[in-house]
């Protein structure tokens, strides 16, 4: 197994899996999947500003993804990022989102987070126990915030030191 950078011919991989997560599950809040020309937009959009967007690659088949997205536009977040991680169903339980999420994190470190945030939808047990293991910690619940499968659900904040962290001013201030 790769970990690599995405590529818009990826695109279609990408969109397929995210397809299966926002049909069968609760972490992402869409009821609508994205198309591959919608996927081939994020991910450029992504890898212009210089983020990672990453996906695990095996001997025939894209078998997961993840890439980070500011966690708000305010300029006072500009160190904090937010991540999404997505694992094909067919490889999941094999460690691949380990090793994704450990990629991720040193990626977005380098570009120079210093925070990330994840936003679980459905506080989807999976996904808390991978980041909990990435060392990431609660940081709150929003409790009956999104609305599918004919349920309410929650969504859960968890976050992770990058780097330096707070230990050390940035090199330059938002501007």
């Amino acid at each position: 197994m790769l970990v690599r950078p995405a590529r818009v011919s990826d695109a279609e991989a990408i969109a397929r899996i995210y397809a299966h997560h926002v049909q069968h599950g609760t972490a992402s809040f869409d009821a609508i999947p994205r198309t591959p020309a919608e996927t081939e937009e994020k991910i450029r959009d992504i890898l212009c500003k210089g983020w990672p967007f990453i996906v695990a690659e095996g001997a025939e088949a894209i078998m997961g993804y993840a890439y980070v997205t500011a966690f708000r536009d305010r300029l006072a977040y500009s160190f904090t990022c937010e991540d999404s991680i997505y694992v094909d169903p067919a490889f999941v339980g094999q460690g691949l989102g380990v090793q994704l999420m450990r990629a991720l994190m040193d990626q977005a470190s380098d570009c120079g987070f210093r925070q990330m945030i994840a936003v679980i939808g459905g506080g989807e047990p999976a996904s808390v126990a991978l980041h909990h293991k990435m060392g990431f910690t609660h940081a709150g619940r929003m409790r009956n915030v999104g609305r599918k499968f004919g349920r309410w659900l929650d969504t859960v904040y968890m976050q992770a030191e990058l780097g330096e962290g707070d230990r050390s001013a940035p090199a330059r201030e938002p501007a």
